[in-house]
Formats: C-alpha cells, structure tokens, sequence
C-alpha cells in the first residue's frame, strides 16, 4: 500500500474531526518486516491503513497506538524480534524503532448564536488560531456574509445541533443565545457529547431558572455540573468584543489549565524560579 492512502486516511480523519495515530518505522537494524520510512495510521475507531509490520508486532504498535490517543503525547517504541519466548513479538532476528504521533482534531470553538455577541466571539476565537463553527436557527444571522470569520455554518434548531454538528474532545461550546428557552432545548443533547468544554452565557438568575427546567426534563445535577454558566471571567464586561474576551479568557484557562488569577507577583528571582505554573492542556 502506497503511503497516499495513509495521508489520504489522515486528512480525512482531521476533516471529519476524528482523532489518529500516525505510526513510522524511523530505525531498523538486522532483519525486520517492513525498513524505516514505512508508515501506518491507526484511527480511534481501531481501523488501520497500511503497515508497519503485521504479525504480533503490529498487534503491539496498534495497542501502544491506543494509549498514545489516551495520553495525547507522541512516544518512541522500540522492538526485539528475536525470541518470543522472552516476550519478543517475532523472530525475524532483527531490531525497530516506531514513532508514534497523535494526530488530534483541531481545537474547535463552536458558537452556538449568531447574535452580536456570537459575532465578536467568532471573530475572536478566529483570531486565535481556532476553527470556528457557528449555528443559529435564523439564516439571516448564520450565513458567510453575516459570519465571515467562520469555516463552517449550521441554519439548526436548537434541538438537532448535537447530532448535526460533528462535536470531538477538542470542541469548546460557547451559547450565547437570545433567550433561555432556546437554551433549555440545546442543552440535553450536548450533554451528551465528548465536547470537554460547555458554556452558557447569561445572568445567574437565567441560569438557575434553566437549571430548574432542566431538572424537570430528568437532566442530572452531575451532567448539569459539566456546564459552565454563566460563562466568561469576571471582567465586568459590558460590550460584546469585551464579553467575547472574557468567555475567550476562560475556554483558554481551561484548555491549558491556568488559573485566571491575575499573574501580579514581586518577589526574589531565585523565588520566581521555584513558582513556575504548571499547565494541563485539555
């Protein structure tokens, strides 16, 4: 198999925002099955295209794979097949060095109306690098000409964005809806999806009343619990870049694990060096 069929695997794992593991022999030594520079790509689903391999040691690699998914980070796998009899996967003789990569999703924003706040807080997050999505049930808002920062736009009812719009691990929700009602009906689907990240904007008392509603529908307290609302960081903003700012401010907090404190610090240099954050991206 060519490795355009890999590649080819790969970009459409990234379209449809399906997480892979691109795995690459980058060593061998002795007698070994496939040389350095043949290439696999393992899909979350457990589907392969092509091969590094096969046999037991390709068993190995699509299970190292896995966990390389779960942990998110790129790791060096070495391979004896010598003796199998001492836990080797072969006997070809020889020796293997596969490097496996995770190949994510992009980190997504989806924006979830299309009023002025969900404007600036498009134009915002697409400033930031993030891929943008957006959704309103009015056509007049949630077009590329009202839109422009968008990749993609979604004319939905509250009601099907979770089974419309394709939702991953790297999917941060952001509603700024015009009204609580359309909030109450968005929120029991994408309770039910992997996005990390659910946030919805308005008062605490808007809020409440949902959760009240929500309750009343047999929505959980822990599922409810995932969701950040009202969202945003306390700026005391007030106009909508400003409050695209604050909700901005708190989906990159929680991507990377900060705190949202402010940073102001006066001490020793030799301190400084010991308070170093530690990050956690998500």
């Amino acid at each position: 198999m060519s490795d355009r069929a890999v590649f080819e695997a790969l970009l459409e794992a990234k379209r449809s925002g399906k997480a892979a593991v691109l795995a690459t022999v980058i060593n061998d030594r002795g007698s070994v099955p496939r040389h350095a520079g043949a290439k696999m790509v393992v899909l979350a689903d457990g589907r392969m295209v092509g091969t590094v391999g096969g046999g037991e040691l390709e068993s190995r690699v699509i299970n190292a794979a896995f966990e390389v998914l779960r942990q998110g980070e790129p790791t060096l796998a070495h391979f004896d097949l010598t003796d199998p009899a001492r836990g080797d996967p072969g006997v070809c003789g020889g020796q293997v060095d596969i490097f496996l990569e995770p190949i994510m999703p992009d980190p997504t924003i989806l924006v979830i109306g299309c009023g002025h706040c969900g404007q600036a807080l498009a134009e915002l997050a697409h400033w930031l690098g993030y891929q943008v999505i957006v959704t309103d049930d009015r056509a007049e808002l949630c077009n590329p000409q009202a839109m422009p920062y968008a990749d993609a736009h979604y004319v939905l009812p509250p009601e099907k964005i979770a089974k419309s719009i394709p939702i991953h691990e790297r999917t941060y929700i952001a509603a700024v809806t015009r009204s609580m009602a359309l909030d109450v009906a968005l929120l029991p689907g994408l309770l039910t999806t992997p996005a990390p990240f659910i946030g919805v904007m308005g008062s605490r008392r808007r809020w409440a009343v949902a959760v009240k509603k929500l309750k009343e529908q047999g929505i959980s307290e822990d599922a409810l619990a995932r969701v950040h609302a009202p969202i945003g960081l306390e700026l005391n903003a007030e106009t909508p870049r400003e409050i695209a700012v604050s909700i901005m401010a708190e989906i990159i907090a929680f991507q990377r694990g900060g705190t949202g404190h402010p940073m102001k610090w006066m001490g020793t240099p030799e301190d400084a060096a010991q308070r170093t954050p530690t990050r956690e991206r998500r």
